[in-house]
């Protein structure tokens, strides 16, 4: 197993993070300095700064209704940190984010692979969202949203929407544009007052309340984990 995978999975840091410890010289296997794509075996000894890690924690996976104005980071020195609201008692990470002016489905784990597994776009992966907009929307400008449009001088990925009211639909994305259906909305002269995450692949929001949290069932992790 690569180190930084390794490290990870006990739960001390991602792997992007342990690369930057190892290379740092933080560091060691069996007490030498470790490199960058060291291989750990059963038995071998790894330190982080002369401290001895090892013991590989249980993977946690948690779905979260955020609240909007909560920063969707893990620098707690930032202030209304989704760590800090969640108050979780192990070092989870948000998969991806969600913009400090939506809501809806999060979902945090201790796992790397899994997020960079969900985030690339590539996989086409789907995500869901419920959005109000400040008018009436037309049936054209559905249309227009869900065959592309151009925004950041780029032509987004063909998606489903679905009319609810007036003024109000849903969308579901299979790419996450730095706020993507905002300035979707935008382009087509309209401005989204309201966007809610409803659901992430095969998790859904379902009931969860706004600030609460429950953990992932062995059917959603089934779905999650392939």
């Amino acid at each position: 197993m690569r180190l930084n995978k390794y490290i990870s999975e006990t739960g001390v840091c991602s792997r992007r993070e342990a690369d930057k410890w190892i290379e740092a010289g933080r560091v060691t296997c069996n007490r030498q300095p470790a490199v960058l794509g060291t291989q750990v075996a059963d038995g071998d000894e790894v330190r982080i700064d002369g401290e001895l890690i090892g013991v590989k924690k249980k993977q946690t996976y948690i779905a979260l209704n955020l609240f909007f104005n909560i920063t969707s980071t893990t620098e707690t020195h930032i202030e209304d940190n989704i760590i800090e609201h969640i108050g979780y008692p192990e070092r989870i990470f948000p998969v991806g984010r969600l913009d400090r002016d939506s809501e809806g489905l999060i979902l945090l784990t201790n796992n790397g692979d899994i997020v960079n597994e969900i985030l690339r776009s590539e996989n086409n992966h789907e995500k869901e969202y419920v959005v109000t907009v400040d008018r009436p929307i037309t049936d054209l400008a559905l249309r227009m949203m869900a065959d592309g449009v151009k925004i950041m001088g780029e032509l987004t990925k063909p998606s489903k929407v679905i009319r609810i009211d007036a003024q109000s639909f849903r969308i579901i994305l299979t790419q996450g544009l730095n706020r993507q259906i905002r300035r979707m909305c935008s382009a087509l002269g309209y401005k989204a007052q309201r966007l809610q995450r409803v659901r992430i692949m095969n998790i859904h929001l379902g009931d969860l309340k706004p600030g609460q949290w429950r953990h992932l069932t062995p059917e959603e992790l089934s779905g999650l984990i392939r």
